[in-house]
């Protein structure tokens, strides 16, 4: 398959993987795609590391680095946020704790604050691997203008996530490069609009401006019709999550491949924005009439960052969950991350196959190519 964008990164296949695994972004980019790493659980040594070990693997092939610049948040000051805890919702916690079993662990480390101080850390460390990252994103709002210029001066395209047609013009403003039209369907932070009625709106708004589909794409009938409705591509996530490479925690691996799409639910309980994740008890219990209303960014995964990574670390099954789209009620077993790249691909070939037999065009090609 090839498209403009896909031409211009110099990658076999408009197929864009964004994980927060290593060794899933280097087998997607070997595989022919756009490896993405979710950059913000880690601080600029231990990112350093990360984007080292895939240019290890990778050589020349290019990559990308997804960080958080949130629009709205209430600081990086920790002590000052920690303050701003309410008591009542530390009480909450603790009695969720003790239902659900979840051992203190002050020995873990302490919440990343996801904020512009910390993105801008990373930021620096990713500018020592220009030439191999050949992709800036941003999930939560456009990237500051100076590091949009300061990306564009290394030959570093820019990327943003758009759940509503209305934000297309502010990233537009700043030089966003490449937009990521993301329907509600998508695991993590996501707006409202499902997908097949968000991408054409955003394509049309964005006039020459590359647009990227994300939100329920995990067949390659989908990457069809994402062609089909005028993106250059499509950004996935949660199809990952159970391929061998990701090596999810156990627990997690068995309620990913066994969730409905109407297993996930978006819930502001875990960092405060909107996050579509699969439904647990843990989540039910913030949607309870005694639970108070979750905080804002990032009071909310400061508040509850230690029962999250304690329950892994101490197996505890109903409080482990992760951010997943509704594509997970269409995956039931563990994969290859190339044996997933090679079915996005000759899946989105059949479909166009069909498209082109209805319309009455030749239907012997062998690629897939979008103008």
């Amino acid at each position: 398959m090839r498209t403009a964008l896909s031409c211009r990164l110099g990658i076999e296949q408009p197929i864009f993987g964004f994980c927060h695994a290593r060794e899933v972004v280097a087998a997607v980019t070997n595989a022919g795609g756009f490896g993405v790493l979710g950059a913000a659980r880690f601080d600029s040594d231990e990112l350093d590391d990360q984007l080292r070990w895939i240019v290890q693997r990778v050589g020349a092939r290019p990559f990308g680095v997804d960080l958080v610049f949130p629009i709205t948040y209430l600081g990086d000051d920790r002590e000052q946020l920690e303050s701003a805890i309410p008591e009542a919702h530390r009480r909450f916690v603790g009695s969720l704790m003790d239902r659900f079993e979840i051992p203190p662990a002050p020995h873990l480390k302490a919440p990343m604050i996801r904020g512009h101080e910390h993105a801008r850390e990373q930021w620096e460390t990713t500018k020592r691997y220009a030439g191999s990252v050949r992709l800036l994103a941003s999930a939560l709002g456009p990237l500051p203008p100076e590091v949009q210029a300061e990306a564009r001066d290394l030959g570093i395209a820019t990327a943003g996530l758009v759940g509503d047609p209305r934000h297309v013009r502010r990233h537009l403003d700043v030089g966003t490069q490449i937009l990521i039209a993301q329907g509600t369907e998508a695991g993590g932070h996501c707006g409202e609009i499902g997908s097949l009625v968000l991408l054409p709106q955003v394509v049309d708004a964005a006039g020459s401006v590359p647009v990227l589909a994300a939100g329920g794409v995990g067949t390659g009938r989908q990457v069809a019709a994402a062609l089909a409705l005028g993106a250059e591509g499509v950004w996935t996530g949660s199809v990952w999550l159970t391929t061998t490479e990701y090596a999810a925690h156990p627990m997690l691996q068995r309620k990913l491949l066994a969730a409905a799409s109407r297993d996930t639910v978006r819930s502001r309980s875990r960092t405060g924005k909107p996050v579509r994740q699969l439904r647990t008890p843990w989540v039910k219990a913030w949607e309870s009439d005694e639970a108070p209303a979750p905080l804002k960014a990032p009071l909310q995964q400061l508040l509850v960052g230690e029962a999250v990574l304690s329950a892994l670390e101490h197996n505890v099954d109903d409080a482990i969950g992760s951010p997943a789209g509704q594509v997970v009620g269409m995956i039931d077993r563990e994969r290859t991350v190339a044996e997933v790249m090679r079915q996005l691909r000759s899946g989105a070939l059949d479909s166009a196959r069909r498209l082109s037999a209805a319309a009455g065009l030749p239907v012997d090609t062998e690629e897939l190519s979008v103008d």
